[in-house]
């Protein structure tokens, strides 16, 4: 039929069907769309996933046990060696003695 009146005018004279163009247009927008996000749901499930997989993971105990034996280690007193005069200090302290050791040898040096 198109043939007929194509060869008969030499050109088409039926319009182009707008509503159908329209409708397939925002069918692809729509489907577009939900596959972006999808796809941006996923990403962010990846993400959350490798997030808790790598920072919040629970630690094994042995971990556990490792950090609070240098938490111990770090914050408590202890004599060492009584003969020779070794003692362990909390590091806070230590530092904060180093600290101002070193500013009185600054002072006496100027």
């Amino acid at each position: 039929m198109i043939k007929k009146s194509v060869e008969k005018n030499g050109y088409e004279k039926k319009d182009v069907k707008v509503f159908a163009i329209i409708g397939y247009a925002a069918t692809i927008i729509a489907f577009l769309v939900v596959v972006i996000i999808f796809l941006n749901d996923y990403f962010i499930a990846a993400k959350e996933e490798m997030v808790y997989n790598v920072y919040l993971k629970p630690e094994s105990s042995e971990i556990r046990d490792i950090r609070a034996r240098e938490t111990e280690i770090l914050t408590t007193y202890k004599v060492l060696n009584a003969d020779l005069g070794i003692y362990r200090i909390p590091i806070d302290l230590a530092m904060q003695l180093l600290a101002e050791e070193h500013f009185q040898d600054r002072i006496k040096v100027r």
